[in-house]
């Protein structure tokens, strides 16, 4: 975790000096890209909330993502990563959201995934999303979950910076 608590730490920097706020709706990472970025002290000028939406019933609870907007989109896609961005952001009024969802192992999903394959996107004032195969069965700590935390922080640290520049 502590490769995560230093990006989460430059994440933070750069939401407070800009005054905007971020919203987590996270997979297969299961909470820890939260944790990251709630671990650095003054968490509360930036991080409004968020989920770890591990099931349809948590998508539509949580989300509100109706099954007909699920109808046309597989989950585990970028599709799906940046609805999740959207809507996490949307709801909480953030001005960054993030999406995350994968298969973290030691199976793949029912979509057809291979353990590893995660997508992840962040929405705010510009939207982008990516795909990450770590070929790895191994959910554990310093693994798949933690592979999938550091690539998403990863994704929202160069769009911020991008945005500064």
């Amino acid at each position: 975790m502590t490769d995560l608590r230093h990006i989460a730490a430059r994440i933070a920097k750069l939401l407070i000096e800009r005054k905007e706020t971020i919203a987590i709706a996270e997979s297969s990472a299961g909470g820890l890209i939260s944790a990251a970025l709630l671990a650095v002290p003054g968490a509360s000028a930036y991080f409004l909330g968020g989920g770890v939406i591990y099931t349809a019933a948590a998508r539509e609870a949580l989300l509100h993502v109706l099954p007909e907007e699920m109808a046309q989109m597989r989950a585990s896609s970028e599709a799906y990563a940046l609805l999740l961005a959207d809507r996490v952001r949307r709801n909480f009024g953030a001005s960054w959201g993030l999406g995350e969802t994968g298969a973290a192992g030691p199976t793949g999903n029912r979509y057809g995934d291979a353990p590893g394959h995660v997508c992840f996107a962040a929405s705010g004032s510009e939207r982008i999303d990516r795909t990450l195969e770590t070929k790895s069965s191994d959910r554990a700590a310093n693994a798949n979950m933690d592979a999938f935390a550091t690539a998403a922080l990863e994704l929202l640290e160069a769009t911020l910076l991008r945005q500064a520049s």
